[in-house]
């Protein structure tokens, strides 16, 4: 880098745009959800990210997968692995236009990851790209998290190193539409019961437990601090739509048992006046159906009680098509990119007609 232009920057919002839930600590902005990161651009020569990981990276397996794009291509896909990692992300002889995207690729439980400081040689520095013009929060599982869909089959188990959100019907979808988004989604939980292949709820594994925190994660911001003891700021972002995509894992639990889904329609009417609660304005619509269908007329049960109960009538439904043999399956039967694309037109053709985008 020429020694004039050569300027140090950390992650904050004067200097970069704020992608999903995130947590700036000890002078590092720290990435959990699916998803999250930041946006920056800057008009120079060259451009450095210094990433951090936590104490998963120093560990032999589920460390975080992070993506580098620039200018829209990808030129960083990697596995955080150890404690200090510097990006060169970008050279060139001439001043360019550059724009800046780090997006954490893999999925909050397992590992998370630090901006630890971004360096160009740029007279003007870095500044944040403009928002754009929607909002979309999605609420989802491993599904939305983009599980296994960068596996050649089913028979592949889980791995951070096969999870890409951006491969995933939300990302897409928020792409589509031309949306900022923020994503809450975490494989294996559900609205009353985690995945269970014992008959057992498993009851550690909830969204709403976690929906109002940065996150939850076996790693830990600086290795010091979990994503959920640290409380969400809902002012930070103010979704126009929230979809909500839970349902899959409960599915596991309550199967035909009547009793299970009608407990599983009483909890998820509670979730949405949780939802409704942080986010007064939004749209609200909930989907169910990609990885099974079971229980998406309790999904209707639900919205159907919770208008009745509340008198909102800003929440809408939709059920995806059920996953086709055809399409190809990702790690442990989970949608593949086929899947996840179809699943995205669907979603968008319906949003831009519920939403008037």
């Amino acid at each position: 880098m020429s020694i004039q232009a050569v300027q140090s920057f950390k992650a904050t919002k004067a200097n970069v745009k704020i992608i999903g839930r995130t947590h700036y600590y000890n002078d590092v902005l720290w990435l959990a959800l699916s998803g999250s990161g930041v946006e920056f651009s800057f008009h120079g020569k060259r451009a450095e990210i210094t990433l951090k990981g936590d104490q998963i990276a120093l560990g032999d397996h589920n460390h975080a997968r992070i993506a580098i794009e620039v200018n829209g291509e990808r030129v960083i896909d990697d596995l955080v692995n150890e404690a200090v990692k510097i990006y060169t992300v970008f050279e060139s002889v001439a001043d360019q236009d550059v724009t800046v995207q780090i997006i954490k690729l893999s999925e909050a439980p397992m590992s998370t990851v630090g901006i630890e400081e971004i360096r160009v040689d740029a007279q003007s520095g870095i500044k944040p790209t403009p928002d754009r013009i929607h909002k979309i929060e999605v609420i989802g599982d491993s599904i939305t998290c983009g599980y296994g869909v960068d596996t050649e089959n089913e028979l592949q188990s889980f791995s951070t190193s096969t999870e890409d959100v951006t491969k995933a019907y939300a990302y897409l979808t928020t792409q589509q539409l031309q949306a900022d988004y923020s994503m809450v989604s975490f494989s294996g939980y559900g609205i009353i019961s985690g995945y269970t292949d014992n008959d057992q709820k498993l009851t550690t594994h909830l969204v709403p437990d976690y929906y109002d925190k940065v996150g939850k994660s076996e790693g830990k911001f600086d290795g010091k601090v979990s994503p959920q003891t640290v409380s969400w700021d809902f002012a930070a972002f103010k979704p126009d739509l929230i979809v909500i995509n839970l349902g899959t894992n409960d599915d596991s639990y309550a199967k035909d048992d009547a009793v299970r889904q009608a407990e599983y329609a009483e909890q998820y009417m509670e979730f949405l006046k949780t939802v409704r609660t942080h986010n007064p304005e939004a749209q609200i619509l909930c989907t169910l159906g990609i990885m099974g269908d079971r229980l998406y007329p309790y999904v209707e049960r639900a919205v159907n009680a919770y208008t009745q109960q509340t008198g909102d009538t800003h929440i809408a439904v939709i059920k995806f098509d059920v996953q086709l043999p055809e399409d190809g399956y990702g790690a442990d039967w989970h949608p593949s990119q086929i899947t996840h694309r179809k699943a995205a037109d669907r979603l968008t053709a319906h949003i831009k007609e519920l939403m008037k985008w």
